[in-house]
């Protein structure tokens, strides 16, 4: 008798350790089943709609909306305020997300009290490689860990429970290459997969999967082929090569890099991957021949047992615009043709959206959700966009191309919306000089893409002759309701923007936007229902959870990121200052407190020293090449975080080659340039900033007299 009830006890006792799971805990079937209090993954649960089915907030009541919390998740290194670009995750009322190098924090959602936070020690010198800033797209959660891509390379797993490293694993093949990590990892049956950044500054993309408990590497999937001379590392390599030039510029790497969010769909068992752009941009500097060059600008479609692949669609062969397929993906069954389907849909930057079989890869529909003139439309037989005369190469003329390289649909997640049937896109309409230069030769740790970025908007002076109407250099911006059904548009509200990625519940649109405003938008008709003023600029998609059974909506809000070194002139930037935090909203919700103004620098008078005129032009060169990206121009044209170079002081005038060959600040964020830049470089460049210095010191001391 005593015995059985020993065995009673057991078995009580192992189905309660079994129902203790640690904090953090996701699994297959949780994420599968998602309960509606919980945001499981970047895009909510495995199909990545960036949906909820949480209603407590709605059309009659949003106006009750308010500020609950704020978390300050300001840059871990150096000054300069960087961009926060991921989708917070939500579980068990624990919110996990990223910020810029890599960093990882973990709050009660319900207050915004630190839980606890991981600062990676990066190498900050990779600052200077990150093409888009230092940002972070996200982390992983999965049976009580957190997944991590650092700034530098390390795919990082936490304990979920107080955020030690549990292991480490560096990533790159090449330390001598400019490769950096900015995307999310995504956990795809016993692996998590990560991919990389740097297409633009000359590195080969791959993507590589690691064992979730272990962190041992299971497989890598190169992207694009190599040099065929050194063999080739998998079938599809091989393949892939076969649509190369033999004689390819095979230094520059090809690009190819895989930055955005992917997807996995567990009924399947495939992980799908968006991949990038080449570098250089202009097929005829690194495959002469041409061809379609993949898998660059492709959706692919991975056994994440193998890392073989299934199936590809490339949406863009042959690119030479920076027309990535990085955006995010979602998945969906919908009915087409009074027939359900499995479907996978993308709004790449090349204008089109298209739906693919997600099972087959099988194109089903492919129309543009915004202005394109580079093809005219996508055959359906072949999959392949028709190419008009904008769209020709602009080898010998420049052409006037809409969308301009940054998209029609970058980053920012766009959602889809099973109550009402449509997709949110933060689409944006913008057209471009693409001109390129004579030559091309490749350096190491800077743009490679061989445009002339100097005349990107310089339309009558390059394409006069290719304008037809007034129209035809506008930029438009909106959030755009789009029915991926009947490849038709629902409804445009035309001020949205493209900064802020969506999310939407069954009967509301939710965006953030560059002008610091937090929008609420009613899901069928687009009619803007809320508005929160916050001052800061908003990039990321939102999140939506409950606790206690109080619905929150909270997003990651600070501007960087691309635009960090273009900061367009509407932007609140210009007026408040770029405070980085994470702000949660309710019902019932107070006023959102405001950053900071910000504070006009004055210059500070220059050294006496005399400035070598003959070295000016050659400064001035050199600066738009190696400093204009980050630094911006000077004085009231200075649209950049980083420092305005013409108000340096008299103490960083005396340490500027040490600044840019030694490196001094590297930790800052300031990396060494002495693998590109001589003593007489440097000194050019500081000539030119001691004259722009002298310059607006004049002009300032004229105004204040």
């Amino acid at each position: 008798m005593r015995k059985s009830w020993y065995a009673v006890l057991l078995f009580i006792s192992i189905i309660s350790c079994k129902e203790e799971k640690p904090i953090g805990w996701i699994d297959n079937e949780r994420i599968t089943h998602r309960e509606a209090k919980d945001w499981l993954s970047l895009g909510g649960d495995h199909m990545m709609q960036h949906y909820s089915p949480l209603n407590q907030i709605t059309k009659e009541n949003v106006s009750e909306l308010g500020y609950a919390w704020e978390y300050d998740a300001s840059t871990i290194i150096g000054n300069v305020p960087r961009g926060l670009e991921a989708t917070p995750i939500v579980v068990d009322g624990i919110m996990y997300t990223s910020g810029a190098w890599g960093a990882v924090y973990a709050l009660d959602a319900k207050t915004g009290k630190q839980l606890w936070i991981y600062k990676p020690e990066v190498d900050a010198s990779y600052g200077r490689r990150a093409c888009c800033d230092v940002v972070n797209r996200g982390v992983a959660v999965w049976e009580g860990k957190v997944y991590v891509g650092t700034l530098d390379g390390y795919l990082v797993c936490l304990n979920g429970e107080n955020g030690s490293v549990l292991w480490s694993k560096d990533t790159f093949t090449d330390r001598t290459k400019a490769y950096t990590i900015t995307s999310p990892p995504q956990v795809a049956g016993s692996i998590v997969m990560i991919g990389n950044s740097g297409g633009e500054y000359g590195v080969r993309g791959y993507v590589t999967a690691y064992d979730l408990k272990t962190g041992e590497e299971k497989w890598r999937f190169w992207i694009v082929p190599g040099d065929p001379a050194n063999g080739y590392e998998s079938v599809e390599m091989e393949m892939a090569a076969k649509t190369w030039d033999p004689k390819s510029h095979w230094p520059s790497g090809m690009g190819g890099t895989a930055w955005g969010e992917s997807a996995y769909d567990p009924e399947l068992n495939l992980l799908y991957v968006g991949t990038g752009n080449s570098t250089p941009y202009p097929i005829w500097f690194r495959s002469p021949a041409g061809g379609d060059n993949l898998f660059l600008s492709s959706i692919l479609a991975i056994n994440p047992d193998n890392g073989k692949l299934v199936w590809h669609y490339q949406t863009t062969p042959g690119e030479i615009w920076d027309y990535t397929a990085t955006q995010n993906i979602v998945l969906a069954d919908v009915d087409i043709d009074a027939k359900p389907r499995k479907v996978l849909m993308m709004a790449p930057k090349n204008g089109f959206f298209y739906v693919l079989d997600r099972a087959t890869g099988e194109l089903i529909s492919a129309e543009k959700y915004t202005k394109v003139n580079w093809a005219s439309h996508v055959d359906l037989k072949t999959g392949r966009p028709m190419l008009t005369e904008n769209g020709q190469w602009y080898k010998d003329k420049p052409r006037l191309v809409v969308p301009y390289l940054g998209g029609g649909h970058v980053w920012q997640p766009m959602s889809f919306n099973p109550t009402t049937g449509l997709v949110y896109i933060p689409e944006r309409a913008v057209p471009q000089v693409f001109k390129t230069y004579e030559t091309y030769k490749w350096l190491p740790d800077v743009d490679n893409t061989n445009l002339d970025y100097s005349n990107m908007y310089k339309f009558k002076k390059n394409v006069a002759d290719q304008i037809t109407s007034a129209e035809d250099t506008l930029r438009s911006e909106s959030l755009l309701a789009w029915n991926p059904v009947t490849q038709k548009v629902a409804w445009k509200f035309p001020d949205g923007g493209p900064d802020g990625g969506t999310m939407s519940t069954p009967d509301l649109v939710f965006q953030g936007t560059r002008t610091g405003y937090f929008n609420v938008h009613d899901a069928k008709t687009g009619e803007k229902l809320k508005s929160i003023f916050t001052g800061n600029g908003i990039m990321a998609g939102p999140t939506t959870y409950s606790i206690d059974g109080e619905q929150y909506v909270a997003v990651m809000a600070g501007y960087g990121g691309a635009e960090t070194y273009a900061y367009l002139p509407d932007g609140i930037i210009f007026q408040y200052e770029n405070k980085t935090r994470i702000i949660a909203f309710k019902l019932g919700g107070g006023e959102t407190p405001l950053p900071p103004k910000q504070k006009k620098i004055e210059t500070p008078a220059p050294p006496d020293t005399k400035i070598e005129t003959e070295l000016l032009a050659k400064g001035s060169t050199l600066y738009e090449f190696y400093c204009i990206t980050c630094h911006g121009n000077f004085g009231d044209n200075h649209l950049s975080q980083h420092p305005d170079l013409s108000k340096l002081t008299t103490a960083k005038h005396m340490v500027f080659n040490d600044i840019v060959l030694k490196g001094i600040l590297s930790q800052n964020g300031m990396a060494n340039f002495s693998n590109s830049l001589s003593e007489e470089d440097a000194e050019a460049i500081h000539q030119y900033l001691l004259k722009q210095q002298a310059e607006s010191y004049k002009k300032e001391q004229a105004v204040n007299r």
